[in-house]
């Protein structure tokens, strides 16, 4: 059994056909947590049944509702457990449940209301393959850009969370992409954040998804979650550059002209279009910031 603590530890597990390795998961778990909740989000295989006899809580989607929608089950029932922290986990093995006491820590001992396990807080995981290494590279920087974090590995499933800050995630994404909505929701809570390094088995991987397909699908979710939250980064500042370009390019051509010179049509007409461009890249992005502060304001009310 887990070490005696005052806080109650709960474990969740979100599992879509994972028969083969939810019986295992679950029993290391239990002897790091208080409870064990997996979450079959529509599975066609046995892992209900496998997980119940292993002896897991499990609440079961009649249809495959996504990560987030399994997140957002588990998170209610382990407030429902009383629990004081949630760890998330995923349910294919690659996550070790020994390294739970690492992430639940910090949020025990008050120091932080999250914790991120991370691949790569203190080296680049050389098992990691270079192509994934990339992408991540590029979804890390496009969270961090849109939580205002600095977090080193965005996509990391194996979490812990204070109990008490249930409300603050929206648990909108559909797919994989929840890992880095959940982050940007921490960011804009002020949520203490926290990392500890962790270990990732991959040869245990059992994604049918293409890491290219599931890495597209992350950073167009993030781009748009940006377009709203963050658009005097993604809109008003290039309409900024854009315009800026299109008027110096028209101080030039003003220039040329008076002495002399005459305007070609294709540099005028580009002249134009960036201003234009530019001008209503920079309004949009200011009211988009506007309507996104309004939004903000009247969830607080």
């Amino acid at each position: 059994m887990r070490g005696a603590t005052p806080q109650n530890v709960t474990v969740i597990l979100p599992a879509f056909n994972e028969e083969v390795s939810i019986g295992s998961i679950v029993l290391l778990t239990q002897h790091y947590a208080d409870h064990v909740i997996v979450v079959d989000d529509g599975s066609s295989d046995r892992t209900a049944a496998i997980a119940r006899k292993a002896g897991a809580h499990v609440i079961v989607h009649e249809g495959n509702m996504g990560k987030g929608a399994a997140l957002k089950t588990g998170f209610t029932a382990a407030v429902a457990f009383g629990a004081d922290v949630i760890v998330t986990m995923d349910s294919d093995g690659q996550h070790n449940p020994s390294e739970i006491p690492l992430l639940v820590a910090p949020i025990i001992d008050g120091y932080a209301e999250m914790v991120n396990g991370s691949r790569y807080l203190s080296h680049t995981d050389k098992n990691t393959p270079v192509y994934r290494r990339v992408g991540q590279a590029i979804l890390d920087t496009a969270t961090n850009m849109n939580s205002g974090l600095k977090i080193t590995d965005s996509q990391s499933g194996f979490r812990a969370f204070a109990g008490s800050t249930k409300d603050v995630f929206r648990f909108n994404a559909t797919g994989m992409a929840i890992e880095s909505e959940m982050l940007a929701d921490a960011g804009r809570s002020g949520l203490r954040i926290k990392e500890v390094e962790i270990g990732v088995r991959y040869d245990v991987d059992g994604s049918t998804m293409s890491p290219i397909k599931h890495g597209l699908g992350v950073l167009v979710m993030v781009l748009k979650d940006v377009e709203f939250n963050r658009p005097l980064y993604y809109l008003t500042a290039p309409g900024i550059v854009l315009g800026a370009g299109g008027l110096v390019m028209g101080a030039h051509f003003l220039q040329a002209f008076a002495a002399g010179g005459h305007l070609n049509f294709g540099p005028t007409m580009l002249m134009i279009l960036l201003i234009i461009v530019g001008t209503f890249m920079t309004l949009t992005g200011i009211l988009l910031h506007s309507m996104s502060a309004v939004v903000r304001d009247a969830k607080t009310v």
